[in-house]
Formats: C-alpha cells, structure tokens, sequence
C-alpha cells in the first residue's frame, strides 16, 4: 500500500463512514465560529503595529519618544480664504480648534501646540537682555491693540512658515497621539479620533475658513470609512462567481455548494482569527478574498471532477467518494504549501504584515475543513432534479473546447515548446532589466493608499503649500555628554551637520539647538551679524543656551541629546534614501565614540506604572538595571578637548520620515529573503507531492516567472514595495501553484498510470482539470477587475497586480508547464500502450 493509500484507509472513514457525524460537528462548528466572528469583531488598527520596532532607527525612537515626541502627529491647518489671521473671527475659530484637539481622546496635552498654547513663545532683546512671554498672552482680548500686539509676537517667535502661514492668512494647531488613551488606560480608537477630527472640521469650517487635517489617524479614518465600499465590492465578486460558477457547472444547486463552502471558510477565518484575539486591520482587506479565490479554486476543481464522475454512472455517492480519492492529496498538499508559505512572512519583524500572515494562513488551513470535508460530504446527498438533462449538459461542456485543448496539449511538442520557453526568456529578461527600478517605499508625495484627489491629500497638499516645514519630519539625535550643549566643539558639529542637511537635496528647511543659539547670541550682542556665531567660551554659550526651554524639544534635560530636526519636502522612496545616505556619510566622518560611550540613561520607573506596585517582579527588575546604568553614567565623562574631536553621535532617527526610512529598509532587507523561504516551501512540498525533480520544475518555474514579472508589473504601474504591498506577491503565489499541482497531478496520472503519450495525457488533462483552471483565472480575475474602480488608491493598485497575477499564474499552469514538460521529462511510453488505452477511454466515454 501506498503513503497516499495509507492516508486517504485513515481519512475516508472519517469522512465517508460517519458523514452525518462529521456533518454535523462542522455544522456546529461553524455556527460557533460565526458567532464568534460576530460578537468578537473589532477594527484593530493601531500606529505601533505598522512600527519595525527591532529596527535600531526605532530603538533611537522609542528611547527618546517621551522627551522629543514621536511620530503619530496630527496637524490640523485652519487657513482663511481672504484676509489675514489677526482679527477676531479668526483667532475665535483657531482658538476653538485648540480646544477641540486639545480635549480629544488619547492626545499627549502637553505637545499640543498652536498660537494659543503657552509652549508657543517668543523672546526678543531689551535693553538690558532679553525678555520673552507667550505669543497671545495669558490676557488677550479681541481688541486691535491685541491683534497687532499678537502679529508683533508672531513676528518675534519666527514661527511664520512653522505655525502661521507665509502668507499669515492661516495658523497650524498641531498634536501627538499617544497609542493608549491616558484616561481609560484602553488602546486608542483611531476611528473615534478620526470621526472627532471631521466633527471639528464641520463645526469650524465654512465659506472663509477651511480646515485642513492629517495625520495618521485620519489616514486610518479615511481607509476604514471606505470599508462598507470594500464590502460591496467582495459581495459583488461573491455574486459574480456564483453567475460564473453556474454558467461553467449547469447547475445553481451545485454553484451554490461551492460557494456557501467558499464562504464558510472566510467565516472560519474570522472566527479563529478573532478568537485568537487579532482584530482587523483596514489594510488586510485583500485576505478575506484571497481565502474566497482559492477555496472557490478547489471547489470547482471537485464539482468539475464530481460532474465528470456522475457522467460515467456512478451515483452521488461514488461519484464524490471517487472525486475525493482523486483530489484529496493533491488540493490538501496545495493548501498545506500554501498555508507554509504564508508563515514565512512571520519573518518579517514588522505586527502588521505577521497579524497578515496568520490571518492568511488560518483563512487558508480553513479551506482544509470546508472544502475538503464539507464539500465531499454534501455532495454525496446531491440529488439532480433531472440527471439525464445534467448529464446532457456535462456532454456538451465536456466536448465544449476540444479543439482548443488539441492545440494547447501540442505545447508538448519541441517546436511549440520551444517558441514558448523563447517569450518566457525575454519576459524573464524584461523583469530583470526593470526590477532595479522597483523603489522600497512610496512612488508619490501624499498618502498612496488613498487616491490623489482624495480630501486627506488635498489637505496634504494645502498645508505643504502654505507652510514651509512641511508635513513630513525626519529627527536625528546628536547623542553625545551631559552638558554638551554648552561644549563649543559639540555644538560646531551639529551646526555643520544641520548645515550639511540643509544643502542635501530633498531638505526643505531644518531646526536645530545651535542655530537658535546663535540667532540668541546676536541679540545679546545688539542684533549684530557678525555674532550670529557660536561663542566659544562656554560661559557665553551658557548665555546663549539659556533662554531656550527643554520645551523647544532642541535638548533633554541635561544636554546629553540634542535633535536636529529636518523638513523634507516629501516622503517618496528616492527622497528618502538620499537623505538617510547623507546623514550616515556625515557620521561616518564626524562621529567619534571610541569606546568610551556608556548606556544611555533610561527614565527612573514610576511605582504607579506597575500593576502590583512596589512588589511587581518588572518594577524590581527595571529598578535595578536603572541603578546600574546610574553606576555606569556617573563615571561617564567626555575626555578632554583634543585633536581626536567631538564625541558625538547622529542616531537615526524619530519623526515620521525616520519610522518609513526604518520600515523601507526592513522591506529592503526582507524582500528577497521572504520570497526565498516562500519558494523553498514550495519546492519541498512539490517534491513530497511528486518525489520528481520534474515535477518540482515544471510547477515552480512558471510561477517564479511569473512572481518575478510581479515586481516589473509594479514598477510599471508606480506601486512602491512598502508594508501593505510586500506581502502580495508571497500570497498570491498560493493559488498559482494550486494551478500547478492540480494539473501536473492530472497529468502524470495519464502519463505514468495509463501509459498515455505526453500530448495525449496533457489533452486528457486539459478535459479533466485545465478548463477549470481557466475558469478559475478568468473569474478571478473578473472579480478583482472591480477593484480598479474602488476609492481607494491601495486597493485599485492591488486589483491592478492580482488581475496580472490571477491570469498570469493561469496561463503559465496551462501553456509553461507543458512546454517544460517536453524537456524535462523523457519519453518513455510505448506508442501501442498508449493506442489501446485511448480505445478503452473512448469506450468508457460512449458507455
């Protein structure tokens, strides 16, 4: 006996033997996992989870977030169509918008910034130093004294083109949200903060005042109220295959199996899913329909074998407990390959794309039940109101195509073969050629994932043209001693690094310590340009450093972390690489720690942080790492000046420009070694299929073809390779191999069991299984086709790609594969053999 006999003595009975029993128990089941789905449900999108947080850009993140901010900001600009911002109608509707984003759920209060916040300062030279206060102060009042008294303090602050528009027609309110609401202690709703967001627009704006908000919480506001359209567009490609199905089996009742099967798996997915507690993120929406496409896969693949067995005689019974002798191995392989191909995307240290991967591979080792059980056991109660008439029907399908698969199978043959493999070498050649130009990261200014005219990038849009800072932020920690800010070769360092930053392209503008310390030591000494220097007497740097609060985020308390903060004038992919690049150059050269650097200082932990006090393990364990880094930091000091130079680092990097520099290079990093172990398991899995290097070959080299003609498809179409992009290609390798399987099983039935010729097994198979197969790329592609008018830019790029590779993988199972064939495998099959049993087919076929 067999290993595929051996399983299938161990698994027919359970299926076939008690039907009822098992019927009943994945009924069961599936009403639990339903109710699960259901009363388990949650949107869990969350700014962390898209964070590369082992990366050591956010290691530099994380370590100052608390003292520098982070990067999940909100800015919302209120510009005015005519007129300037000093009068009261404005200043009444900026101070609302204060308010209003100050009290909002989960907002970090003290980083809300705008003219009416008391961290929005200036600070001008008197007679007899400096004297500074709030740019509206603490008693204004709409009077005109007080409106040129603010433009004055506006003026003076040097916030025009950072909180006030250069035109001073508009002013900028700006927040950080923090991942937990601080007073509920639950994670943050980014939903209800987006919602809250729109209700400020519409209480403020009106036919002079337009509001302008960003942020990544109106992103994920934005994608989540376009879900009931992603909706709509999967129940409209439920509906479209149910046409299709009907059409291709002839009949609604056995359509419907395949597709109340297809559906239940999605439920099963959601079910485990959520009862495993993962909720959905806005940007997985592409796996509920990736497990519809491939369970719909197999499904046609057993009604079409299912069909073809009733038409030879046997009953319901037979018929699916023949089918299922058939198919079970070769579509259970086909899922446990895809389902460990989908776990290798685990490798990538990024929530988002590992919650993606479960979620993909429960949806997937769904199938295994649904389909494998559940359709062999219902269609084993079919019963065909007029079986003669179905019978009717299948003989014409099954003669529908004759010719078309006579001439597909002569892909056998060298010539054709031959021409075949020529186009798949230049298209081979074509990938190549154009994969350098495959850009990690976003191809467009604005967000990709919305579409270019959508409000979020309008708004975009508007605040990068009226405020020269800019939307997107890129910080660099020059980490360095206590009290470095007062040490003039320090400081000389930053100035030339921020210097340097400034005249790299893709910088709009940069901030840093230094620069407003010289800007302060001119004004002590009567404004003049010649001070606009660094003082190199440490004393007066003290005087320069002195009237700038830790609250400017330009140093941490003791000066031993000085941010330099850089304005990009956009995210694209390019921008940001040649900005990074700068910064590590200047490092390179500049940095010089030689050894002598010791753990940075972390903050002393709170008792109150803890949930068991003073006797929470975690709080006695931090405590102690806290007291030897204090041990370690108290001997840490600078060596004396000398020709070695300062002792500094340029740590990449905090902002939102430094998360996507992180994330690009995990992407980078990641993109090729994925792929890899993604393909490993399916060559292993092809070879435990097939125990034949041909075998393997012939299934896996047209769909790495095809993988590889992806990243050309994509360059093409300017879909950068980004977090929600990266895992496309991994898992719609699924159902091209899947394609492969079920023909090469097929296949090598005719050839090696029935001794049929190659041309004549692949004929065979085109009848048995390759017509399926192009009923499933077309309806698929169909499907996704609909996506191409979604609102969404994110999920109009993904039907773009899966269209291509739906079709792609399609043409490559049933025109690559055999044209491989012809080289790969010997011919060995004696003619006369293979006469005698094309007799005993047709025979069969009259019966």
């Amino acid at each position: 006996m067999s290993f595929t006999d051996r399983i299938l003595a161990v698994v027919e009975p359970i299926i076939f033997g008690k039907k009822a029993i098992t019927g009943i128990f994945l009924i069961i089941a599936t009403i639990t996992l339903a109710i699960t789905a259901a009363t388990l449900f949650k949107v869990d999108a969350g700014f962390e989870k898209s964070l590369p947080l082992a990366h050591p850009y956010m290691e530099t993140f994380k370590r100052y977030q608390e003292e520098f901010g982070g990067a999940n900001t909100i800015l919302v600009a209120v510009i005015q169509e005519e007129g300037d911002i000093y009068n009261e109608s404005f200043l009444t509707t900026l101070k609302g918008v204060t308010d209003e984003v100050f009290f909002l759920p989960g907002v970090d209060r003290s980083r809300v910034q705008s003219l009416f916040t008391p961290n929005t300062r200036y600070i001008e030279v008197v007679e007899g130093g400096f004297q500074g206060g709030n740019v509206i102060p603490a008693d204004y009042a709409p009077t005109e004294e007080m409106f040129q008294l603010v433009k004055t303090n506006v003026g003076k602050a040097g916030i025009i083109g950072r909180f006030v528009t250069e035109n001073q027609s508009g002013a900028m309110v700006s927040a950080e949200l923090l991942e937990r609401d601080p007073v509920t202690g639950e994670k943050l709703d980014y939903q209800a903060v987006a919602k809250n967001l729109e209700k400020i627009r519409g209480q403020f704006e009106d036919e002079n005042v337009k509001v302008h908000i960003i942020g990544f919480a109106k992103i994920i506001g934005d994608v989540t109220d376009a879900a009931l359209e992603v909706v709509g567009f999967f129940l409209f490609a439920l509906l479209l295959t149910g046409v299709l199905l009907w059409i291709y089996i002839g009949s609604v009742y056995l359509a419907f199996i395949v597709l109340f099967t297809s559906l239940m798996a999605v439920v099963w997915e959601f079910g485990i899913f959520h009862a495993f507690g993962f909720g959905v993120d806005p940007f997985s929406i592409l796996v509920p329909f990736l497990v519809l496409s491939v369970s719909v896969s197999h499904g046609v693949q057993y009604a079409n074998s299912w069909a073809q067995q009733i038409f030879a005689g046997k009953d319901s019974y037979e018929a699916s407990l023949e089918t299922f002798r058939q198919l079970a191995i070769p579509g259970t392989t086909a899922l446990i390959t895809d389902v460990s191909g989908f776990l290798t995307i685990l490798l990538i240290d990024i929530d988002i794309i590992q919650e993606m991967a479960w979620n993909a591979s429960m949806g997937i080792a769904s199938i295994i039940v649904t389909n494998k059980m559940m359709i062999p056991i219902w269609f084993c109660y079919v019963k065909l109101r007029d079986m003669d008439k179905f019978k009717q029907k299948t003989a014409v399908r099954d003669r529908f195509g004759d010719g078309l698969w006579r001439l597909i199978a002569k892909n056998t043959r060298r010539g054709p073969a031959t021409v075949t493999l020529i186009i798949c070498g230049i298209l081979l050649g074509w990938s190549f050629w154009i994969y350098p130009f495959l850009k990690i990261g976003d191809f467009k200014p604005g967000v990709p994932e919305l579409l270019p005219d959508s409000r979020y990038n309008q708004d975009s849009a508007a605040i990068v043209d009226n405020f020269t800072i800019g939307t997107d932020i890129l910080k660099v920690v020059a980490e360095t001693v206590p009290e470095a800010c007062i040490n003039y070769r320090v400081m000389e360092v930053i100035d030339r690094f921020a210097w340097h930053m400034d005249n790299t392209p893709g910088v709009q503008s940069t901030i840093s310590l230094a620069q407003v310390a010289k800007i302060v030591n001119m004004g002590w000494s009567e404004g003049s340009l010649k001070w606009h220097v660094l003082p190199r007497n440490k004393y007066v740097m003290v005087q320069s450093i002195n009237p700038i609060d830790t609250s400017s985020g330009l140093f941490n308390s003791d000066c031993s972390a000085m941010p330099v903060i850089i304005f990009t004038e956009d995210h694209k992919a390019e921008t940001i690489e040649v900005i990074v690049d700068a910064v590590k150059e200047f490092d390179a050269i500049y940095g010089n720690w030689d050894g002598w650097r010791a753990p940075l200082l972390g903050k002393q932990p709170q008792i109150k942080d803890y949930k068991d006090g003073e006797d929470d393990p975690q709080y006695q364990a931090d405590l102690e790492q806290y007291k030897a880094d204090l041990a370690v930091r108290s001997e840490w000091t600078a060596p004396e000046d000398n020709e070695a130079g300062p002792y500094l680092k340029f740590s990449l990097a905090t902002g939102n420009v430094g998360v996507m520099a992180a994330t690009n290079e995990v992407v980078h990093a990641q993109e090729i070694t994925v792929v890899i172990w993604v393909y490993s398991v399916i060559i292993l899995f092809l070879w435990l299929s097939f125990w034949s290097i041909s075998g393997v070959l012939c299934v896996g080299l047209p769909l790495t073809l095809v993988t590889i003609m992806g990243y050309g498809v994509m360059v093409t179409l300017e879909i950068g390779l980004k977090v929600a992009t990266l895992p496309v290609l991994a898992l719609a390798a699924g159902i091209g191999v899947d394609y492969g399987i079920y023909i090469y099983s097929v296949w090598s039935e005719g050839y090696k069991k029935f001794h049929l010729s190659m041309e004549d097994a692949y004929y065979r198979t085109m009848k048995k299984t390759g017509r399926a197969v192009i009923f499933i790329g077309v309806s698929l592609g169909l499907s996704v086709f609909t996506w191409l008018f979604s609102g969404l830019q994110f999920q109009r790029d993904m039907g773009a790609v899966l269209v291509f590779l739906f079709t792609a993988n399609m043409f490559g199972a049933i025109l690559v594969l055999p044209a491989l064939l012809h080289f790969l495998v010997r011919y060995d099959v004696p003619e006369q053999k293979a006469q005698l049993h094309e007799i005993d087919e047709s025979k069969s076929s009259a019966h």
